[in-house]
């Protein structure tokens, strides 16, 4: 195990910054009309966000799996992270940026921690 888990937790925090950089200010329009496109065949703002949820989940799979030359930490980072969003959002919780990348990374670390330590 040694510090693997503690590098998966930190390429996972960049690559959500990097996700933040690249959608949200590179590509804001595209990703707006792609938001449009979702909202009218999905009908509701929920099912727009899951979907977005999900895409950023892909996005960290992607990443991940190659960094890392591994499919399987590429699928466990991406999915410790949709459901740590999921349960952000669903509980209300309501973080400064920094605490909401504290709480990331420590489920995360925990997370992996657990996972190799079997």
């Amino acid at each position: 195990m040694e510090m693997l888990w503690f590098y998966i937790a930190v390429i996972l925090a960049i690559s959500d910054e990097a996700h933040t950089q690249i959608f949200w200010k590179l590509f804001f329009d595209f990703y707006v009309l792609l938001a449009g496109l979702i909202n009218e065949v999905m009908g509701s703002i929920i099912a727009l966000w899951i979907v977005h949820e999900v895409l950023e989940a892909i996005f960290h799979f992607v990443l991940l799996s190659i960094i890392f030359f591994s499919l399987e930490i590429g699928f466990f980072a991406a999915t410790i992270h949709l459901v740590i969003d999921l349960f952000y959002e669903f509980a209300g919780l309501d973080m400064k940026w920094l605490q909401h990348r504290a709480f990331h990374f420590t489920i995360e670390s925990l997370f992996f921690i657990m996972l190799f330590g079997i």
